[in-house]
């Protein structure tokens, strides 16, 4: 079913379904490694000669019509004709194959006929005779004599016979020639369609398999523009390649087209050709990272988004993608001018079907029909979101830019260029500046000239922010409901919603910000984990102040509040100076927190081998960082299966003079300015911690796990994940801990080490579960189920949870 959803949806990573395959440039002399696309779709040669080798015998992208079939790399194409198992290096000689081979056969008869007649001056007349009356050679089906007055030259009869060869020969001659020139006309028809000159800002091009992207078929002369040689029918076939183009610049753009081009090769069954309008960053980046991948199938050409910035900066603009929201607009003359047709992307797509069923809609235009679009799902363009909402002229609703079909050669036609120009300067004298980039000026243009749009579907482009009217298109997109799980739970259950969150799957954009790090060298670097949301945000920057190293932080966000995040973000001087924390924006989904698996977005997404896994509103000590890095290397983390705690306290200050050192906080634990943390609502949280043993230890110190124990841990990159079916509040933790024991995990309280938690307003989630006697039902359920599970998991040595939550 088909379906493109604007931004991620937990995109499955499609590398399991692809093979590998040499990236090839033009004019690149590598050897192919893997077979052609045809072959892997089915397409078999129609031919095998065991003598050749492995690499020359992959058939070519698809068969073409006629009686000669080609196959061997570029200039290396061994020719196969007319079934007669003659091969020869390259198309000229195939050609003349056919006389080459008359010539060797009647060659071959000459020297039988001469071994003859040698042969028979040596018998006796008589079986001479006989064999003259009663037998014969034939040339071309006709009798010829072999009478021993055949080796005398000068006979009549032998003049007669030679005539007669002659004619026979300049008879097949023709017709071999007749053959010849059948085939050139038919070889003539393939190649009535080459390839325009290539014009433009075209930089680079990185071809994924010898066949399969179009640099070998332009060099073959038979394939020019997004034609296919399989044949010309209402229907995408399966060699045809299907062209797309993306605008894409910096780091988290680059991330984004990873995840786009992802969910397209995870359905498609056809060729694709990417055209990335890159700067220098998304190019070095994306470069490396397709020529790494080997993806068969896939071609991907660079064009230079600086030299395209003169085009369009003279158009104010106010969206966040800055100038680069633009050059969607010059895309016809950008592009190769023999390119006819191309789907548009934005970076934030996630496909849902194979990208051919959208290929396929361009069939479908008619007239003067050149741009297929979908219709605006937000009132934006109807002015109605505020007052004094002013938005750029559109017909009706509008059209969403995020997917575009082009047809890029009727476009040129009709003067897209000037037209949109002229659009643009018109409307700017009123509005002064675009609001959302090249889509309000498509929407004025197309207010001008609505018979230029052809109107998609709306599930081609789902547009999941707020104020859109998306859920109508879910009605239409089976792909777009809940996992084949969600069908095997009781929706009577009155646990369903608990047991629902943990198949539902968050659109997740990894590195909302600009983030750089390497990782220390000598092998100790630690993360600091943590989630939040939108009411936590106030936390960063003094976390930041107090924690010197990484930071991945997974944030709960509706689309709103991510760009309320954004402004905050580049508004503040701190967080703005840090380069080495990684945002990843988890998207509201559901009724539920999911807290769980926020940390495990944020878990997954470090560069260093240990982690610290804490929580937003705590604030770590001031050189906890080099001290934990230290204690790596003390407790040696890197060959034993070690838990470093963190020992936890809390204030309910919202002012704090935060101790600088040991001695100070057991000062302010004395006075009453600190205390251990929850052990007035939650001791059996920490109490294994120890803490007294802890105001005066100096060394570190083993302590054993006890049942509903939560501390915070220092532990390997390996450590298990966070058990999803947790969410919102409530024992998220402590099954973590319990499974880290489970494990065989030690849990070693650092002597010198603390965090301090600040106060702040209950959540959500906690008042749910205090207000709630059926949220706290359903929490003990899961706690059962999870017990359960791990003691299938982990066998008889699991049995101690069970005997430990009942006596506790």
């Amino acid at each position: 079913m088909p379906g493109g959803l604007k931004k991620e949806r937990g995109t499955p990573d499609p590398k399991a379904f692809v093979g590998r395959a040499e990236i090839i440039k033009p004019n690149s002399k590598v050897r192919p490694s893997g077979a052609r696309l045809c072959a892997l779709m089915g397409t078999g040669s129609p031919h095998s000669k065991s003598s050749l080798r492995s690499w020359d015998r992959q058939p070519s992208p698809c068969p073409p019509q006629g009686p000669s079939f080609c196959w061997g790399r570029p200039g290396q194409r061994k020719y196969y004709e007319g079934g007669r198992g003659l091969h020869a290096p390259d198309r000229d000689t195939a050609l003349g194959l056919g006389i080459a081979t008359s010539e060797r056969m009647l060659g071959i008869c000459r020297g039988r006929r001469k071994f003859l007649a040698a042969s028979l001056t040596l018998l006796c007349i008589p079986a001479i005779t006989w064999i003259y009356l009663f037998a014969g050679s034939f040339e071309d089906g006709k009798p010829v004599s072999l009478s021993p007055l055949e080796s005398q030259a000068h006979s009549p009869r032998y003049a007669a016979s030679s005539q007669r060869e002659r004619e026979s020969l300049e008879v097949r001659m023709r017709e071999v020639e007749a053959e010849n020139r059948a085939l050139r006309r038919q070889l003539s028809l393939a190649q009535g369609r080459g390839p325009a000159h290539r014009r433009g800002n075209h930089s680079r091009t990185y071809s994924m398999e010898e066949g399969t992207g179009d640099s070998e078929n332009l060099r073959a002369g038979i394939v020019a523009g997004n034609s296919s040689e399989c044949g010309q029918q209402p229907v995408v076939e399966k060699c045809e390649t299907i062209h797309v183009a993306i605008v894409c610049a910096g780091y988290n753009a680059s991330r984004d087209v990873v995840t786009l081009v992802k969910s397209v090769l995870f359905h498609r069954r056809n060729p694709l050709h990417f055209h990335l309008i890159a700067d220098s960053i998304a190019e070095q980046i994306l470069a490396t990272l397709f020529q790494t991948w080997m993806v068969p199938a896939v071609r991907v050409d660079f064009y230079n988004a600086d030299e395209l910035k003169s085009e369009v900066s003279w158009i104010p603009n106010k969206h966040y993608s800055g100038i680069y929201g633009l050059m969607k607009l010059v895309l016809t003359k950008t592009l190769p001018a023999n390119l006819e047709r191309v789907i548009v992307l934005d970076t934030d797509i996630t496909f849902a079907t194979d990208i051919a069923e959208l290929w396929a809609v361009f069939h479908k235009f008619k007239g003067q029909q050149v741009l297929g679009l979908v219709e605006n799902q937000s009132d934006w363009y109807l002015g109605n979101l505020w007052k004094n909402h002013r938005p750029w002229p559109a017909l009706g609703r509008g059209y969403n830019t995020g997917v575009i079909l082009l047809l890029l050669d009727k476009l040129r036609k009709m003067k897209w260029e000037q037209m949109w120009r002229l659009t643009a300067e018109r409307e700017l004298m009123g509005m002064l500046s675009t609001s959302l980039a090249d889509q309000d000026i498509f929407n004025a243009v197309i207010k001008q000239n609505p018979f230029l749009v052809y109107q998609l579907p709306c599930f081609w482009n789902v547009q999941l922010s707020d104020h859109t009217r998306s859920e109508q298109c879910y009605r239409d997109v089976s792909d777009l409901k809940l996992q084949k799980q969600l069908s095997e739970l009781d929706e009577d259950d009155l646990c369903y919603e608990f047991r629902r969150e943990r198949f539902t799957v968050h659109r997740t954009h990894l590195y909302f910000l600009h983030y750089e790090y390497e990782p220390a060298a000598d092998g100790t670097d630690v993360t600091l984990v943590a989630q939040l949301s939108m009411d936590r945000l106030q936390m960063l920057e003094a976390i930041c102040k107090h924690w010197e190293g990484p930071i991945s932080l997974a944030l709960y966000l509706s689309d709103a509040e991510a760009q309320q995040f954004l402004r905050y973000a580049q508004g503040s001087e701190v967080l703005m100076s840090r380069h080495n924390v990684g945002y990843h924006i988890v998207y509201k989904e559901g009724q539920f927190y999911p807290v769980n698996l926020l940390r495990n977005v944020a878990m997954k997404h470090i560069s260093t081998p240990y982690t610290f896994l804490s929580d937003i509103d705590f604030l770590p000590m001031y050189g906890l960082y080099e001290y934990l890095r230290k204690s790596v290397i003390q407790l040696d983390l890197a060959n034993t299966k070690k838990a470093m705690i963190v020992p936890a306290f809390e204030t309910l200050r919202y002012r704090l003079s935060f101790p600088k050192s040991k001695a100070e906080l057991l000062s302010m634990l004395d006075m009453g300015t600190l205390f251990t943390f929850r052990y007035h609502v939650w001791t059996k949280g920490h109490a294994p911690t120890n803490f007294a043993k802890w105001r005066t230890a100096t060394t570190p110190y083993r302590v054993e796990w006890e049942a509903d124990f939560e501390p915070y841990v220092v532990v390997r990159q390996d450590c298990p994940e966070y058990d999803r079916r947790f969410v919102g509040f409530g024992w998220n933790k402590v099954a973590h801990i319990m499974e880290l024991d489970a494990q065989e995990y030690e849990f070693i309280v650092l002597p010198n080490a603390y965090m301090i938690h600040m106060p702040h307003a209950p959540s959500f989630d906690i008042t749910k579960f205090r207000s709630n006697k059926q949220y706290r039902i359903c929490l003990k359920t899961l706690k059962e189920e999870f017990q359960q599970d791990m003691s299938r998991r982990y066998g008889f040595a699991a049995l101690k949870y069970l005997t430990a939550e009942n006596n506790s």
